[in-house]
């Protein structure tokens, strides 16, 4: 199953242009919650549920495993830093114009003259990461949420130049190559889901910073120090955007797991109120039915000023204030 990514885009466009449980959780110390609540990390990656279809396959020309091949030590490794719009296959630079983009990496070897694409992005289409499916006679909201590498051998040069950029960020030796694949195994392995949002208090750069992201801007970031941690020298001649979507609020407050709060009759009204808010993000709507959501939305988190944000597989209230949704293309410097 999948959610429409315009009907995504268009909730978080419409939002950010109309307006410019007391429970104990492991992120306690001493009384005092520490932020950013750090991403959880696992053994090992899940199986796949059957449920959870793509519209488009994951990695269909790449190893989705992130099997990268060894690189001698003599060879030299370019760098390439890429980025194009988000579903430029489909909608060519539309979504380039609001700044939404996609975020890898190029390697190509000397030695061989090969070129290789690496990038980490949804299993199942950005919708099934960002809202659950609400399915008849289960009560808890079901998730669709993985996110993982792909490595493929090639560089699509016209998919990445045309509306983006394909630029040389630096070089390094197979051995740092190698030394990077491991390493991308290890946090492909570990790193398992999607998170699209980025919360934060307010728009100031002295805001604190509730959640933090986690998705193909974040993984090309991680890369980076990496290679930097590794030696690599990387430098742009352009200025190094990324998208990056912000909700804003007060102090989040934690509100328990599916559990905690779908299976206890005492915690119904909580339950019942957070299917409530993901109804409105429900794939396969009518246009009618999309309008009507996109009011309901609007309605919950601008005027109610409720957001129920799903991070570590634990739910959490943000109290939302102006300017509530934001779309921004801005600066990260390179390591």
């Amino acid at each position: 199953m999948y959610l429409d990514m315009k009907h995504v885009l268009f909730c978080i466009y419409l939002l950010t242009h109309l307006t410019s449980g007391q429970l104990t959780d492991s992120h306690l110390s001493n009384g005092m919650r520490k932020w950013p609540v750090p991403y959880r990390r696992f053994d090992r990656r899940p199986e796949v549920d059957p449920f959870c279809q793509a519209l488009y396959p994951f990695c269909p020309n790449g190893d989705r495993d992130s099997r990268i091949p060894y690189m001698r030590n003599s060879d030299v490794i370019s760098v390439f830093r890429l980025q194009a719009p988000v579903w430029e296959f489909k909608y060519g630079d539309l979504l380039g114009k609001f700044n939404i983009m996609h975020d890898a990496i190029g390697f190509r070897s000397k030695e061989t003259g090969t070129n290789y694409t690496m990038e980490w992005y949804e299993l199942f289409q950005l919708g099934n990461c960002t809202f659950p499916h609400l399915n008849p006679g289960v009560t808890a909201p079901f998730w669709c949420n993985q996110g993982a590498a792909c490595f493929s051998e090639g560089i699509d040069d016209l998919h990445w130049k045309q509306n983006g950029t394909l630029e040389v960020v630096g070089e390094i030796t197979g051995n740092q190559f190698n030394d990077l694949a491991r390493w991308v195994q290890e946090d492909n392995e570990t790193g398992i889901y999607y998170e699209t949002w980025t919360a934060r208090s307010d728009p100031s750069g002295n805001a604190t910073v509730w959640f933090e992201s986690y998705d193909c801007s974040q993984f090309v970031h991680r890369s980076y120090r990496k290679l930097s941690e590794l030696g690599a020298k990387l430098t742009s001649k352009t200025q190094t955007n990324y998208t990056k979507i912000y909700l804003y609020s007060a102090e989040p407050t934690y509100l328990g797991d599916d559990d905690t709060i779908f299976g206890q009759p005492s915690m119904k009204s909580l339950a019942l109120d957070i299917r409530n808010f993901y109804h409105a993000f429900q794939p396969h709507q009518s246009p009618q039915d999309v309008i009507i959501s996109i009011i309901e939305t609007y309605k919950k988190v601008v005027l109610e000023k409720n957001f129920y944000l799903y991070y570590n597989f634990q739910y959490w209230h943000l109290p939302m204030k102006p300017p509530y949704v934001r779309i921004t293309y801005e600066e990260i410097p390179l390591p």
